[in-house]
């Protein structure tokens, strides 16, 4: 019987926590969509200029080793079936429809949720968040929605110089490192087995991964209560969920936009 109970406590806990954080997204996410966000203008660049300037090298290199990866398995597939020229193919479907958008995920999980867990969190245990709100301000408002609408300015462009980044990765290994294809064989079909459409569907798997762990971040700081233990417990906690996250949204995005029509120029 003690374990039914603790079970049903637990169960009643993670609803709990499930709506306490729904409705902490929807006033952050209500504060960007109505516009009450831009009261904070010069916090929203502030907060786009530090994840500019204290991610984006630690992202690209993620991006750059991955997609090293991709050039070495992809030509070596290529060699086996006795077709050099298909690791471009490789790398177009590859980098740009799981290994970009993951890798962004990830290090967005890593580097940019813990960091708002962390720096969130340490202002409530010190009451900085109390103080907010005792001098009239919204401190959801101020301290998540600047962050997220930060993390939705400076992200397209962000995205689109990792996704380059891991191109070039792919081609370095395919073609200089290992040189089983030349390079107009390699792009023959790196541009065919991509589109405008592919190019779209992929930012919009990278947008919902990186406002996914962004909230997170912001939700589990927002919520720390006690001392300094609580943070490090709230970060990692932060960052469990947030490779739950990561990955059901990468599979349900794949399924969602290439499942039933994989759009692959293959056969006639």
């Amino acid at each position: 019987m003690s374990s039914a109970i603790r079970l049903w406590h637990r169960g009643r806990d993670g609803v709990l926590r499930f709506g306490d954080g729904m409705a902490l997204t929807g006033r952050t996410l209500g504060g960007v969509v109505d516009g009450r966000v831009l009261r904070y203008g010069s916090e929203v660049l502030r907060q786009a200029a530090v994840l500019i300037s204290g991610s984006l090298v630690v992202i690209l290199g993620m991006v750059f080793a991955l997609g090293l990866v991709v050039g070495v398995e992809g030509s070596y597939a290529a060699q086996q079936v006795g077709a050099p020229s298909v690791a471009g193919a490789f790398a177009a479907i590859g980098d740009l429809r799981e290994i970009t958008p993951y890798a962004f995920g990830y290090m967005f999980a890593a580097k940019v949720s813990t960091g708002f867990v962390a720096e969130i969190g340490t202002m409530r245990i010190t009451d900085e968040v109390d103080a907010l709100e005792v001098m009239g301000m919204d401190s959801v408002l101020y301290l998540c929605s600047t962050r997220l609408l930060g993390t939705w300015i400076v992200l397209p462009a962000m995205y689109l110089v990792a996704l380059i980044v891991g191109y070039v990765g792919s081609y370095l290994v395919a073609v200089v490192q290992l040189g089983q294809v030349s390079p107009g064989g390699y792009f023959e079909l790196f541009w065919k087995f991509q589109s405008p459409q592919d190019l779209l569907f992929s930012g919009m798997k990278a947008v919902a991964m990186a406002t996914f762990v962004v909230l997170v971040g912001c939700y589990y700081g927002y919520r720390v209560r006690g001392g300094p233990v609580e943070v490090g417990a709230a970060t990692a906690r932060a960052m469990v969920v947030n490779l739950i996250g990561v990955h059901f949204i990468g599979i349900i995005g794949s399924q969602v936009f290439w499942g039933g029509s994989p759009r692959l120029p293959i056969g006639g």
